[in-house]
């Protein structure tokens, strides 16, 4: 075990749910938005999720953290799933977003925006401090 008390293995679990920063250095709560944007342009299946979200920085090697969030999108009423079988083998669960997710997702963008509106002032000040003189030795 590791100084945080989890098992090395589940590392990976933890880039893509909590708080935080992830491997890829984006916040890990940013997984949820992505996956309601990515949805919002078209419902899809979760292996497919999957191959978008690395266009975003979340590469994931196990499907298993992403289908652990989906649910709990779901339960959460963001998404909802229906069964595929209209294909040969065996039946998908293809994704969709809810009201509730769009709801989710407006939230969202209007709070990152203050949030890069105060970043942006910030850099500005930041950007046009002059440089301090170092103290004498």
């Amino acid at each position: 075990m590791s100084d945080n008390g989890k098992r090395g293995d589940d590392r990976e679990d933890d880039r893509t749910s909590g708080s935080g920063t992830g491997v890829s250095g984006l916040p890990k709560n940013w997984l949820v938005p992505v996956v309601l944007l990515l949805l919002r342009e078209w419902s899809r299946y979760g292996y497919d999720l999957m191959k978008a979200l690395a266009t975003f920085g979340f590469v994931m090697l196990n499907p298993g953290p992403l289908y652990r969030i989906l649910r709990q999108m779901e339960k959460e009423g963001l998404v909802e799933s229906t069964w595929d079988t209209t294909n040969q083998g065996p039946a998908r669960r293809f994704y969709s977003i809810t009201k509730a997710g769009e709801a989710y997702l407006d939230k969202w963008g209007s709070s990152l925006e203050r949030y890069r509106s105060f970043t942006d002032r910030l850099m500005r000040l930041y950007m046009h401090q002059p440089e301090k003189d170092e103290p004498d030795k």
